[in-house]
């Protein structure tokens, strides 16, 4: 694949609120996410791992659904859940925070991204080490070879411009990780709905706890591929982990927090922001 990347990130960030015809392609279907996410990274069980193991657990945050039918649906907080014999099913994706970019060509604007986007270069902090997803490494192989729009494609439609300057599907790209198979290493189901009290309704309210968050990485940490099995000593540790840790994620994020404006709007052109996130210990970029 050949995309044009450079001055867009239209698959690290959230740009409908800039869009002349915002779509919401992650919520078609009958399984809405209860989250407000855009483009969520979906990460595999070792990546979880990974991330644990750098100590950027506190980079991670869970996506849950809301049931198609009542036959799936396991009832937490007064939400119905998708599930799967009366255990929460979740993925585990990277977090986002708003920040100011200027992707498109755009002025400077506040709008929700990728934890490891750098907001200067527009650039990935982890882009092709061992941190980097699979998820973003394929992408969008996998859109393609569904015949699936691409978000290089919402982006050229919307704004203008070439992204995806080649549209055939890599031959090296990975089997999909669909159907059973998908258990335990990238689909997971919670074991216990009644530790559940109190998170999920936070999580759909967007303000999940670092307790929150830790659990669910707990449980995918402590997962078996193929299973539904759950070992529950391991998974205690990844909590912990995930819990206690906080990196340069957790500092970017609050100092983010602490000055963004709304959704869409501009940033004041004389704030001096351009290295807060590598003043805290995130990583360079590389050019283009």
């Amino acid at each position: 694949m050949e995309m044009r990347c450079e001055g867009c990130a239209g698959c690290c960030l959230d740009w409908r609120p800039v869009s002349p015809s915002p779509a919401d392609h992650e919520r078609r279907g009958p399984r809405p996410p209860l989250d407000d996410a855009y483009n969520l990274v979906p990460l595999g069980r070792d990546e979880v791992r990974t991330f644990l193991d750098a100590g950027l657990g506190d980079a991670l945050t869970p996506r849950l659904w809301a049931a198609a039918s009542p036959a799936e649906a396991v009832t937490v907080d007064g939400v119905d859940v998708a599930g799967v014999n009366g255990r929460p099913a979740f993925v585990v994706g990277l977090r986002s925070v708003r920040k100011p970019v200027a992707p498109f060509g755009l002025d400077r604007t506040w709008l929700d991204a990728c934890v490891f986007l750098d907001p200067e270069t527009l650039r990935c902090r982890i882009h092709g080490g061992d941190r980097y997803p699979d998820a973003c490494a394929t992408y969008p192989g996998r859109n393609l070879e569904l015949n699936q729009e691409t978000e290089c494609e919402r982006v050229e439609s919307a704004v203008g411009g070439v992204r995806l300057l080649d549209d055939d599907v890599p031959a090296d790209l990975p089997p999909p990780l669909f159907g059973p198979q998908a258990l335990g290493s990238r689909l997971f189901l919670h074991p216990d709905p009644g530790r559940l009290t109190g998170v999920v309704e936070r999580v759909a309210r967007g303000t999940p706890t670092a307790a929150d968050r830790a659990e669910f990485v707990g449980v995918a940490a402590g997962s078996s591929p193929g299973t539904v099995a759950v070992n529950e000593a391991r998974a205690a540790r990844a909590r912990e982990r995930a819990v206690d840790g906080a990196s340069w994620v957790s500092e970017a994020i609050e100092f983010w927090t602490e000055r963004a404006g709304d959704s869409g709007t501009r940033v004041d052109p004389s704030a001096g922001w351009a290295d807060v996130e590598a003043s805290l210990g995130a990583p360079e970029t590389e050019g283009w």
